[in-house]
């Protein structure tokens, strides 16, 4: 790994509209009609010119039957295939797509990631997840009743199988071809992967050459104790929500914390908060803002949920209730729920506005010399590596925040003022994995040599 200064991350989650659920139908928003590619590319361009390391993709599939869902439908792409195009018309920013294993076979993913990290010059990253929605159920004929357990077991196997196909040959491989000998590459820098587990049966080598960066960079989010073990051995960004410093500070060292016993140092796993913002010229005017997006949710429809627990038939001027029913999954979110209304007595409505309108992230309102201070404090307190930005309006937002909240970040000299690598492991200081295989065989050939 290159050694560089430590720097803070930016990263957007990059829908079409913005995370607001009405963005749709803001004014001058055009919406309707075909997926246009035209449109993600600007985001994107955009996300460059800032100076962002990546853009992230989320993915709904299966999950289009749900309302609080409708509005991705019709005009999304497939992650992946959105990556590979977006690959041509960007030079720098990481292209970060999700898929989730529960839907996938180790061998046909790894393939495609193999292929958009060359296709990319090594930019790719895969944000692993393993949820399962009910309607996700339906639409791939998963039994609903699955366990997280179970899910996290599959998804830890996937991984392992994943790496060890991304291994299956050696750095360089197919570099020196003898045309003279009639020899493409040496039989012994291919490694055949022969894995029996509980989930997978696989014997095979993967038909592409090793990831430009080794493995695509892996992402998850997960703040569960069995989400940030898994983080802690498999992932080396994962995505965090706290409200306050100090529920960030403690999530910070636990998670990293938890990397020895798997053998990495805790720069092997960046920490990176969601994050709303509301930028104003001044503070007033930031708090228009935000007050305008407190204004657009509609509280007024008979069915209500607060993080997928329908509360339809509880008070909204009421708190939790004793009994508030803890869902299938999302657990993490919902115990960070549930402390903040005990701990500030907050009513059902409050905690809606302030907590499930944005998925339990951290909102910040202010200037432009507010957020970066609020985001400086952040980084230089252990409570986070960078932040994965919430623009509630598309392209507005984003655009508000790359010229005014980035050049503060460069003054201060936390934030990159040009691209100092090619890929996106460099650009976020991560180690490029050695292949385990290659060292084997290069030990083996050394040891017979030695009793030559």
């Amino acid at each position: 790994m290159s050694k560089k200064k430590r720097h803070l991350g930016l990263s957007v989650l990059v829908q079409l509209y913005g995370t607001h659920a009405h963005a749709w139908r803001r004014p001058g928003t055009r919406v309707g009609g075909n997926p246009d590619f035209s449109e993600w590319a600007s985001q994107v361009q955009l996300l460059e010119r800032g100076k962002f390391d990546f853009a992230f993709f989320a993915d709904f599939v299966g999950m289009g039957g749900a309302d609080e869902y409708r509005q991705q439908v019709g005009r999304n792409f497939e992650p992946l295939t959105l990556a590979a195009a977006l690959a041509t018309v960007t030079k720098h920013i990481g292209l970060v797509a999700t898929v989730n294993t529960n839907f996938n076979d180790p061998y046909n993913l790894a393939r495609r990631f193999a292929s958009l990290d060359h296709l990319t010059g090594g930019r790719s990253g895969w944000n692993v997840v393993s949820s399962l929605t009910p309607s996700s159920a339906k639409t791939f004929g998963i039994d609903p009743a699955t366990s997280p357990d179970s899910r996290y077991e599959r998804a830890e196997e996937f991984i392992k199988v994943a790496r060890k196909l991304w291994d299956s040959w050696d750095d360089g491989s197919f570099d020196h071809p003898n045309k003279e000998t009639g020899v493409l590459y040496a039989p012994q820098s291919g490694h055949s992967v022969r894995h029996h587990g509980d989930h997978f049966e696989i014997d095979s080598l993967l038909d592409i050459a090793r990831p430009v960066q080794g493995y695509p960079v892996i992402f998850q989010a997960g703040n569960s104790d069995q989400g940030r073990e898994f983080a802690a051995q498999y992932a080396e960004v994962i995505y965090a929500a706290a409200q306050t410093i100090v529920e960030a500070q403690a999530f910070y060292r636990d998670v990293k914390g938890r990397l020895a016993k798997y053998g990495r140092e805790p720069d092997d796993l960046k920490v990176t908060p969601g994050l709303y913002y509301f930028i104003g010229s001044s503070r007033q005017e930031a708090q228009d803002k935000y007050q305008s997006f407190l204004d657009a949710v509609d509280l007024s429809g008979k069915k209500r949920q607060l993080m997928g627990v329908d509360v339809s038939n509880l008070s909204l001027d009421a708190p939790l209730p004793d009994n508030f029913p803890e869902p299938t999954y999302g657990r993490g979110r919902w115990r960070q729920l549930v402390d903040l209304g005990r701990r500030e007595n907050l009513t059902i409505r409050e905690l809606i506005l302030r907590f499930s309108t944005v998925g339990g992230h951290r909102i910040v309102v202010g200037t432009p010399i507010d957020i970066a201070d609020q985001l400086e404090e952040w980084f230089l307190g252990s409570a986070a590596d960078g932040f994965n930005l919430k623009p509630t309006l598309l392209p507005d937002d984003l655009e508000d925040f790359i010229n005014g909240v980035v050049p503060e970040l460069q003054r201060r000299g936390i934030f990159r003022k040009e691209y100092e690598f090619s890929t996106l492991r460099e650009n976020l200081g991560l180690r490029r994995p050695p292949n385990p295989f290659s060292q084997k065989s290069l030990s083996e050939s050394k040891s017979v040599m030695a009793e030559a």
